[in-house]
């Protein structure tokens, strides 16, 4: 049986590239906004629009149930997340943005492009297609082995 490299091992290096990457972009909302890296994430996806519970939350960013909850409650409280019973399960509330939290985004999003942008040319942009392909079967999988 081959040992356990970490260096080599997958799992290992796609968490480190994540970790590093998130670091980076993270500077920019960090400082100027206080915002960690899952209440960015949660502001990221709640500027797509529609308000969304935080169990969908859960599932879209693949943080843990504490994480979405905490970021969520911190963003509530800062104003810029504004929380309202579900019309379709009275039991749940959905999140949507406030204008504070627009406002925010909007500052944000220009910066974590550019940052993207930079990542991909890189890699040169047919690699950085070839690599967004594989990501997407490397979730496919692991949801597969997860069930």
């Amino acid at each position: 049986m081959k040992p356990l490299n970490l260096e080599t091992y997958l799992p290992y290096r796609l968490s480190v590239a994540s970790n590093k990457v998130s670091a980076l972009i993270s500077k920019a909302y960090e400082a100027r906004f206080g915002l960690t890296i899952p209440q960015w994430r949660l502001l990221a996806i709640l500027s797509e629009g529609q308000p969304l519970s935080q169990q969908t939350l859960v599932s879209r960013t693949a943080m843990d149930k504490v994480t979405v909850s905490r970021a969520a409650q911190a963003l509530i409280t800062r104003g810029v997340v504004q929380s309202k019973p579900s019309d379709k399960d009275r039991r749940a509330v959905e999140l949507s943005l406030t204008a504070a939290g627009v406002s925010i985004v909007q500052d944000v999003a220009p910066v974590a492009l550019a940052f993207e942008k930079s990542l991909i040319e890189a890699i040169g942009g047919p690699a950085a297609e070839r690599l967004d392909m594989m990501l997407r079967k490397l979730e496919e999988q692991a949801e597969k082995l997860a069930k």
